[in-house]
């Protein structure tokens, strides 16, 4: 009886793993909302932006998804199961003598 309410007790005071002591991930940061957009404030007047490190690739990776899907799937080979029967059913009329 014992054993069984020491297991019990210790099993309500389990932690489980990887749990972080303190706030949340979601809780507030320690910077206080300014209204923009990630946070990110503006540049000044006759300033461009810095782009960060991971943006280029990010951009230039996207493009060629776009690019590579949108002209390259509507230009693959027809490999479908029917144009390849109808091709055969083609053949074998035309063997067979029948206009197809």
């Amino acid at each position: 009886m014992s054993l069984a309410r020491a297991s019990v007790g210790a099993l309500r005071n389990l932690r489980p793993k990887g749990a972080a002591k303190g706030p949340g991930f979601f809780s507030e940061g320690k910077r206080e909302p300014t209204g923009y957009l990630f946070n990110e404030t503006p540049p000044p007047p006759g300033q461009k932006r810095k782009w960060e490190a991971w943006e280029a690739p990010w951009y230039l990776t996207m493009a060629a998804t776009v690019l590579l899907l949108g002209f390259g799937l509507p230009a693959r080979p027809d490999s479908s199961i029917t144009t390849w029967a109808r091709k055969q059913a083609r053949a074998e009329l035309k063997a067979e003598g029948i206009k197809a």
